[in-house]
């Protein structure tokens, strides 16, 4: 099994299998537009029902909307850094490792492994909103929403780091930032859609 970052080829545009059941193998692959557009539309659909249903004063739903997307910052970080990049002790734990995240890795330009399958996309939008139900009621159609357009962000980005060429200007530190974390050094460069959370707990790239 090839580690994470260390490539065959820098700009390797083939991909790979990870099941031999090709309707299971089709399933892992997507366009990122399905998934973002998913995100977006819950989104939009959460906050009409806030809109519509709920009587929490909207200062407070907007704190809540941009709490939801900070979290949603803060998680994209930690699961990147901690999860995506485990150093897996046994062979399952590689084989997870290497579905989830080794396999973008060795294959960059794979653009239907940009994100995650519209199945999963899905029930990953319905675990979160018992859970955040659960935790701060009705102010979930404000929390969620942001929570979402923070995943529908995240997929944008990253699906333009991989599909495009840097543009001029400030954002342009996304995509050297990341090309550090493909090519060079893949325990640096965790944050994908903000180099924030990089900056807070020491994981930027050297200059």
């Amino acid at each position: 099994m090839k580690k994470i970052g260390k490539l065959d080829k820098p700009d390797n545009h083939g991909t790979a299998e990870i099941f031999k059941q090709p309707i299971l193998e089709k399933i892992t692959k997507t366009h990122a537009i399905i998934p973002i557009s998913l995100f977006l539309l819950l989104s939009a659909f959460f906050l009409y029902q806030a809109y519509s249903h709920s009587q929490i004063p909207i200062g407070i739903g907007i704190a809540n909307f941009l709490g939801g997307y900070v979290l949603f910052t803060l998680m994209e970080y930690l699961m990147h850094r901690y999860f995506y990049h485990m150093h897996p002790n046994n062979s399952w734990k590689g084989r997870i490792q290497y579905s989830v995240h080794g396999i973008h890795h060795d294959y960059p330009k794979d653009k239907k492994r940009l994100a995650m399958p519209p199945i999963l996309s899905a029930g990953y939008a319905i675990l979160l909103y018992y859970v955040f139900y659960f935790l701060i009621a009705d102010c979930v159609y404000y929390f969620l929403p942001g929570f979402l357009l923070g995943y529908a962000a995240y997929l944008s980005i990253h699906y333009a780091l991989h599909a495009f060429q840097p543009p001029k200007g400030p954002m342009k530190v996304l995509w050297i930032n990341h090309a550090i974390h493909h090519y060079k050094d893949p325990d640096v460069a965790f944050g994908v859609s903000t180099p924030f959370w990089d900056y807070v707990f020491g994981t930027s790239p050297k200059k």
